[in-house]
């Protein structure tokens, strides 16, 4: 993708998710995201073919991100020297999710918030899936992932909704002590 490209869907997902922070999901129309956007109707329909579409992309690209293998360092936080623990993973994950704090509490605020979180769980699915031989249970592998995922997400959503003031690190800390581990026993 091209600077122009790269530009234009970025104004694209800045005008949606301006959108989604003053009306309904239901409620914006793809017209509205273009008057926003500034840009043309074919501008748009290059890029996206629906407004679900859309969404789709934004969550993609936000956790394309967030759960890359290979983090950079950034302005808040730097995890490209990590050793690549799980607790260290949360925390990377928590510290980008909180960077983006507004644009995810948009999504969350409204019936978009379903999808986030279905995209959200399968990107945690395969992180935990890589730290499954750490955890000690008898309990079978869907099961602890189902279980994992699931409750991770739904503290994130606890966190970035209620304002909540706990650093991404106590965050990742308290759900880690949740987890039964050799460390942990």
């Amino acid at each position: 993708m091209d600077r122009r490209q790269q530009k234009t869907r970025k104004a694209i997902f800045e005008a949606f998710t301006k959108l989604l922070g003053e009306k309904r999901y239901s409620n914006i129309t793809v017209q509205d995201i273009i008057d926003k956007a500034n840009i043309g109707r074919s501008t748009f329909y290059a890029h996206f073919e629906t407004k679900d579409e859309l969404l789709k992309a934004l969550c993609t690209d936000i956790f394309r991100h967030i759960f890359s293998d290979s983090p950079a360092s950034e302005k808040t936080h730097d995890f490209s020297k990590s050793n690549g623990g799980l607790q260290e993973k949360l925390t990377h994950i928590l510290h980008h999710l909180s960077d983006s704090r507004q644009e995810i509490k948009s999504i969350l605020g409204c019936e978009s918030g379903e999808l986030f979180m279905v995209n959200f769980k399968e990107y945690l699915c395969v992180l935990f899936e890589k730290y499954l031989n750490e955890i000690k249970t008898q309990a079978p592998k869907e099961f602890v992932l189902n279980y994992l995922s699931g409750s991770f997400s739904e503290t994130v959503r606890w966190w970035i909704v209620e304002k909540n003031e706990y650093r991404p690190c106590e965050i990742a800390e308290y759900f880690i002590s949740f987890i039964p581990s050799e460390k942990n026993a």
